[in-house]
């Protein structure tokens, strides 16, 4: 796997959690142009189909777990900040992922809760009206009974929120937009609901833009629609010319529209 934000998930401990799901097959010296490799025996690969299945479901996985490292760290920090009395305001170190070109993820944790802030770019203008529209959805289907312990969403446009704001570099411009996920210990209480809140929240970014896709080619669809109904309608008001037949003198008939 070649992946540009490695650096930084190995300084937040992507290796070690490789090493924990991966053992021995983590290769000590990754294949030239990539940063890590996985080096598998097919001979050793588990017969039985219920873990063969599993074998392999986890190597699909490769990385997913290696962008954990931050998710995991900062899920470590909040309860060490709890263990330890911190204050409302005490806060760990902030992570950045810098793992596309012109966006990041932001994972810092607090005694309490654990921030996520996504920055995301709009290419174009529709995309940012559709991505406002879907990203309020979330805020007002939190009000719902049956989802109020989902985690809080705020979406803020261009400026960057509080936990980010003092970093260089950041683009204050109306292309880019800011999703920030606080997650509550309820989302991480145990290795099973903190690993599925990780595998959910690491794709949220693809998760918003497929959805802004998907609606505009809905409304592509439902424009091709109208229009070929306003074209039917137009077919139907033709007027059509009546025609009449007249007979010359030698019995012949002549039509004319």
């Amino acid at each position: 796997m070649h992946i540009r934000c490695w650096d930084e998930l190995v300084q937040y401990g992507a290796l070690d959690i490789l090493k924990r799901e991966y053992g021995d097959l983590v290769a000590a010296q990754p294949e030239q142009e990539y940063n890590v490799s996985l080096v598998i025996d097919l001979e050793q690969v588990p017969t039985d189909s219920e873990a063969r299945d599993a074998f392999v479901t986890s190597i699909a996985l490769f990385k997913r777990n290696a962008l954990a490292a931050p998710f995991e760290l900062g899920f470590k920090t909040q309860k060490e900040l709890e263990a330890a009395g911190a204050a409302g305001g005490t806060t760990g170190d902030l992570m950045q992922v810098h793992y596309r070109d012109e966006e990041a993820i932001y994972v810092q944790a607090s005694s309490d809760r654990v921030t996520v802030i996504f920055s995301t770019v709009f290419r174009e203008e529709t995309d940012r009206i559709f991505g406002k529209v879907f990203l309020q959805e979330f805020v007002d289907a939190r009000r719902q009974p049956s989802i109020q312990n989902a985690p809080q969403v705020l979406y803020s446009n261009r400026d960057p929120p509080l936990e980010i704001r003092h970093l260089s570099g950041l683009r204050h411009t109306e292309d880019i937009g800011y999703v920030t996920f606080v997650l509550f210990p309820r989302h991480f209480t145990n290795a099973t609901v903190a690993s599925t809140t990780i595998s959910h929240i690491q794709l949220f970014r693809d998760y918003l833009h497929y959805h802004i896709k998907c609606s505009k080619a809905y409304m592509h669809s439902r424009m091709r629609h109208r229009v070929a109904e306003f074209q039917k309608v137009l077919n139907r008001a033709k007027t059509e010319v009546a025609a009449t037949e007249r007979k010359t003198v030698t019995g012949r008939t002549l039509v004319s529209r």
